[in-house]
């Protein structure tokens, strides 16, 4: 047990101790009386609902956590990792076959622990406060497709990120760095046309009103609209939402059909405008280039790291290998992105004030998009009143208060 040992473990119990406080807060902030924001959208059975949504996933939450730390501590304890690289070492010689299922098996492992957690979580859950649409076929061919993904883009990756480790010396980390950074792009340009309708029914909105008034917005603010697509988000759940997704030729903007049947057409616009907004003020440039950054610093970190014997030792590892290094960097690392996380949420709700401001100045119709936002959060069953610590470490977005109170006093 070396310092590598007591770091990683000590920031792993740090990081679900804060998530635990901070997942009281949030409970004990629960307020039973209706916010007057809210008085023309929501009921009270509706909002008594939205809290208990609340309680139930959050509590649900605690037990996978827990859960899931137990499984973790008593794997490495045990030295698991150690007889799993020595029971495949009988079998394998080569190193990128051994990587590739060394870590395979511990992704399928994870995966067959938490899939009774998933189903509970979908076909109890979700079910019981009415959002759940998935079939038991839907959800089983979800997983045999991403598996076939896994197969088919993330097997080949792996095994040229291990080629490049093994053999290309002190550099590797730049050439790996310039692999994937080209291949998350490549990826999240052919994602729209080839990976997302694998999954999901992307048909062009019809002509009529809701398509005029959402082309002639596009150009009013010199947006190069080819196309919106509905999104049969039905399929899975009631829930609502809208993204943006892709760049060049095959940028999407998708809007769920469950999203269209709640929504009036001047909402339906102000979401839209929303999501142009962060196209418009670069926001998506802007996330694709820190990622790009991050990915570069993990890769120099990770040819540190994994020529670092007491890595290994702190796991019990009898034979030091690039690929056990890359999982147990990750652990390392894990306590540096949560920090790093709450930055980007900052950063992250900066911007959705910007896209909400682009919204509303383009627009010039702030009830409408306050409307939006809340029939959003009812159909959703969001929880209105998080305490600030959760909402600080964990919302990527500012709170629905928070947003209104911001747009109503916008341009006083």
């Amino acid at each position: 047990m070396n310092i590598y040992f007591w770091i990683i473990v000590i920031t792993i119990i740090i990081n679900y101790t804060i998530d635990l406080i901070a997942d009281y807060l949030n409970l004990k902030n629960l307020d039973p009386n209706l916010p007057d924001d809210f008085k023309d959208i929501y009921d009270e059975s509706t909002y008594k609902k939205s809290q208990e949504y609340t309680r139930t996933k959050t509590k649900f939450a605690f037990i996978v956590s827990t859960f899931n730390l137990i499984i973790l501590f008593t794997f490495w304890f045990s030295k698991g990792f150690n007889y799993l690289d020595i029971f495949l070492r009988q079998y394998f010689n080569n190193e990128i076959i051994l990587g590739i299922s060394f870590i395979g098996i511990l992704i399928l492992l994870n995966s067959l622990i938490n899939l009774p957690f998933t189903i509970y979580s979908i076909f109890v859950i979700e079910e019981k406060f009415g959002f759940n649409k998935t079939t038991p076929k839907v959800f089983i061919t979800d997983i045999l497709k991403s598996l076939g993904l896994s197969i088919i883009i993330g097997i080949p990756l792996l095994a040229l990120i291990l080629y490049l480790f093994n053999e290309l010396g002190q550099y590797a980390w730049l050439y790996a760095w310039i692999t994937v950074t080209l291949f998350t792009l490549i990826l999240q340009y052919i994602a729209p046309r080839w990976i997302m309708p694998l999954f999901n029914k992307f048909l062009p909105l019809q002509d009529g009103e809701l398509k005029s008034e959402i082309i002639n917005y596009a150009k009013s603010v010199n947006f190069p609209l080819q196309n919106v697509y509905v999104m049969d988000g039905s399929k899975r759940s009631t829930k609502s939402n809208a993204f943006f997704t892709g760049f060049g030729k095959n940028k999407k903007i998708a809007l769920f059909d469950t999203l269209i049947e709640k929504h009036s057409i001047p909402e339906l616009i102000s979401i839209l405008a929303h999501e142009i907004g962060h196209y418009k003020k670069k926001h998506i440039i802007q996330a694709m280039l820190i990622n790009i950054l991050q990915t570069g610093i993990i890769f120099y970190l990770i040819s540190i790291f994994t020529k670092t014997p007491a890595l290994f030792q702190a796991f019990f590892m009898e034979n030091y290998s690039i690929y056990s290094g890359l999982i147990f960097f990750g652990m390392l690392y894990s306590s540096i992105d949560t920090i790093l996380s709450i930055f980007m949420n900052i950063l992250s709700r900066k911007n959705e004030y910007e896209a909400d401001r682009f919204a509303i100045e383009t627009t010039k119709n702030k009830i409408d998009f306050i409307n939006a936002l809340k029939k959003l959060s009812k159909d959703n069953l969001s929880n209105l009143t998080p305490h600030p610590f959760y909402a600080f470490i964990n919302y990527s977005h500012p709170t629905i208060l928070q947003r209104i109170k911001k747009i109503i006093n916008l341009n006083k």
